[in-house]
C-alpha cells in the first residue's frame, strides 16, 4: 500500500506544522540565551570583580528557557485534553 503524501490542507499536516514551527521557536530561543549569555559570562571574566553578577540574569533567563522547553516538549497522556475541555464545560 503507497504511503499517500500530506497536504497543508489536512489537519494533521497543520498539527504537524505548529509543533515544528514551535519546537524551531524553542531552538532560537535556546541560541540566543546561550550567546548571550555566554557574553554575559565572559564579561564577568574580564571584570575582575569577586561578584559573579552574571549569574541572576543566567539563572532567571534559565528557568524561562527551562519553561519554554516544556510547553514545547512535555507530552501529556492521550486525551488528557479533552477530559479537562468536558470537566471545563460540565461547570458552566
Amino acid at each position: 500500500m503507497p504511503d499517500i503524501a500530506p497536504t497543508p490542507t489536512d489537519p494533521d499536516y497543520a498539527c504537524a506544522e505548529r509543533r515544528v514551527a514551535r519546537q524551531l521557536g524553542f531552538l532560537r530561543h535556546l541560541a540566543v540565551y546561550l550567546a548571550v549569555n555566554a557574553g554575559l559570562v565572559l564579561l564577568n571574566l574580564l571584570d575582575r570583580q569577586d561578584h559573579w553578577w552574571s549569574l541572576g540574569p543566567l539563572l532567571g533567563w534559565g528557568i524561562g528557557v527551562l519553561f519554554h522547553a516544556l510547553s514545547v516538549f512535555a507530552r501529556f497522556p492521550a486525551g488528557i485534553r479533552q477530559a479537562m475541555i468536558a470537566r471545563e464545560l460540565r461547570r458552566r
